[in-house]
């Protein structure tokens, strides 16, 4: 069975893009392959982090993924904790040694976040090869990625691609796998953005944890234009392209389809329906998810993650080790 990795950082509530880009993607191909989910607690360090609301994110987010439908029952899915194995950090530091700072300097999300964060430290320069090492420790076929990532796994390629050259056949090149709807669920106020688990604007994010009430609201004041028509064009009409994709993700619909379905329509019809489907699917997500937290599972689930992995990415370690030159032979 193939191998499939992904993660979702903890440095805030999940949201309905979180769902969409990723969770969602998790769940439909779990079943399909040996599937690594792990939650990046080291990646979420990189900007300042309040310690005991990332303990609670980390929890939070395992019982989010469970409650939207990940079965950790399944024995290929394996869920763990990244900073709960050192061997990331390990192969991450040999990683640095052979990435030009070029490379990393380059980078969309360092450049973004950067501009956000005057002093920044290098932990935000040095994370994606960090994000190789979570990578490709586990020779994984396929890694879902959002477009905005999509780099970062492109990097991990190259580096795989450079180590095979070097020092023979060490790693699998693994694959981006985007999603072809969903993949950039977008920020209700500025749709220019993409939706943030930790933007400043209390309308701006719709969150998986969001009273029903709430989720109403916040997709009833999304910005859209002016002009009244409703169809799906993402340099003109951000607002309503990002109205029909979160339409077509929470129904299971094509965007052609739930084109055809509001053409005519005002944008209170869409909104109003995009509302409902969006509340169809949250609201017995936060009943699982309470369930979930009551269950006291979560840490038996982490438990047999951690254990799993820490011995596949020793295993891959110790051959990256002696071929560097590293230790004794």
């Amino acid at each position: 069975m193939d191998r499939l990795l992904t993660g979702l950082q903890p440095s805030g509530s999940l949201t309905i893009g979180n769902y969409a880009g990723g969770i969602s993607q998790i769940v439909n191909y779990q079943k399909d392959y040996e599937t690594f989910l792990f939650v990046p607690d080291m990646h979420a360090i990189t900007v300042p982090q309040d310690p005991e609301a990332l303990h609670r994110n980390i929890i939070n987010a395992i019982a989010m993924y469970i409650a939207c439908g990940v079965d950790p029952n399944l024995e290929n899915m394996h869920i763990y904790i990244q900073s709960e194995n050192l061997y990331h950090a390990n192969l991450s530091w040999i990683f640095e040694c052979h990435t030009p700072h070029g490379d990393l300097t380059r980078m969309h999300q360092f450049k973004a976040k950067s501009a956000l964060h005057e002093a920044f430290t290098e932990g935000l320069v040095t994370y994606p090869d960090l994000m190789a090492a979570d990578i490709l420790l586990y020779d994984p076929k396929y890694v879902p990625t959002g477009i905005d990532q999509k780099q970062h796994v492109e990097l991990a390629r190259n580096l795989a691609i450079r180590f095979n050259n070097r020092y023979g056949e060490l790693f699998r090149i693994p694959e981006p796998l985007i999603p072809t709807i969903g993949a950039k669920i977008r920020d209700l106020q500025n749709p220019e953005q993409k939706m943030s688990k930790s933007t400043d604007n209390p309308k701006a994010s719709v969150f998986l944890s969001d009273p029903e009430k709430t989720i109403r609201k916040k997709i009833m004041s999304a910005v859209t234009d002016s002009d009244g028509i409703i169809k799906f064009d993402e340099e003109n009409k951000p607002g309503v392209s990002n109205l029909l994709t979160i339409y077509s993700v929470f129904t299971g619909s094509t965007i052609e389809d739930a084109v055809a379905k509001f053409e005519g329509g005002g944008y209170g019809d869409l909104k109003k329906a995009v509302a409902e489907a969006v509340v169809s699917k949250v609201v017995p997500f936060q009943d699982k998810y309470n369930e979930v937290m009551n269950s006291g599972i979560i840490d038996d689930i982490l438990d047999a993650g951690r254990d799993y992995t820490i011995e596949i990415a020793r295993e891959k370690y110790e051959l990256v080790r002696k071929a560097v030159g590293f230790g004794r032979i």
